[in-house]
């Protein structure tokens, strides 16, 4: 049987599924197998095509993650970005609020600023139930209520000092004038508190003849306080029944028939003009009450 023979060559070369080239001689691989014609390239096997496949398969994957990557980069940037800032400022505030109330901040000093007429030691005395509080701690409710004892205490504001210390700044009630009263004669503000009182006028203060509370004493009292020093410690007496009939006596006897309240700025310093040029013992009375036409008698 010598057909078996022949076709032996043939049976071992290696098999390469075949196809043939264009007409122009382009080809997949110019460098043909060994063995084949070379107008024939090979064409991929399904091993092939599936390592291939899976080959681009990864490409196409790694392509995406670096796709993804490129386009987040930046929120994961802005995302850092605040998340560092957060951390650095809920630090900041943990750092103040750990120092504000550890014993370090404990109120140690109280100064008193202001204090004339009332002792600052009595003020300091009555705010000790405060000390040893953290200042941002400090009850301010507390300290109105001590220091609302002090009737000459007009107004006052509390400052915070770190690490220990509060100031506590006095305005102290002025006093006006002296009225009478059962006990004697009291020195009042303008507000009619009494500041001192005595079995003898206060030297130095007029005699205000007007009720506490009344129109007419509240009139006094802003007139009083509209004059400047140089007449002010010429006053003896002040009246008013009214709010619109206030009258000055000054040392010497002369009166200044004030009027109302109103324009008491410029009332004063027309009549300070006016002492210039007719001082008291020339003039009986100067009457102010219209300040543009003002009268001498």
């Amino acid at each position: 049987m010598p057909a078996p023979a022949l076709l032996a060559p043939a049976l071992l070369a290696p098999v390469f599924p075949l196809r043939r080239t264009d007409e122009a001689g382009e080809t997949a691989n110019p460098q043909p197998a060994p063995g084949l014609s070379p107008g024939f390239t090979p064409v991929l096997t399904p091993a092939a095509a599936r390592s291939r496949l899976r080959g681009a398969r990864r490409a196409r994957k790694q392509y995406e993650r670096e796709e993804v990557r490129r386009f987040t980069g930046r929120s994961r940037r802005r995302r850092t970005t605040w998340l560092v800032s957060l951390g650095t400022l809920a630090a900041l505030i943990a750092f103040v609020v750990a120092g504000a109330y550890s014993p370090l901040m404990a109120l140690r000093t109280i100064e008193v600023v202001g204090a004339n007429r009332v002792p600052a030691d009595q003020v300091r005395a009555a705010l000790e139930g405060q000390l040893g509080t953290p200042l941002p701690l400090v009850d301010l409710t507390a300290v109105r209520d001590d220091l609302s004892r002090f009737r000459l205490i007009r107004s006052y504001a509390v400052e915070s000092r770190p690490p220990g210390t509060i100031v506590v700044r006095i305005v102290e009630r002025e006093p006006i004038g002296v009225i009478p009263s059962d006990s004697g004669f009291d020195l009042v503000d303008a507000a009619g508190v009494v500041i001192e009182s005595g079995d003898e006028p206060q030297d130095g203060y007029p005699a205000i003849t007007a009720e506490v509370g009344s129109p007419g004493f509240t009139a006094a009292a802003a007139v009083v306080e509209s004059l400047p020093a140089g007449i002010r410690t010429q006053l003896t007496t002040v009246a008013a029944a009214t709010k619109d009939d206030v009258t000055l006596t000054l040392d010497g006897g002369a009166r200044v028939v004030w009027g109302s309240v109103e324009e008491s700025d410029y009332k004063a310093v027309v009549l300070g003009a006016l002492m210039v040029e007719h001082p008291v013992g020339e003039v009986d009375e100067y009457d102010v009450s219209s300040p543009d036409s003002a009268v001498l008698r």
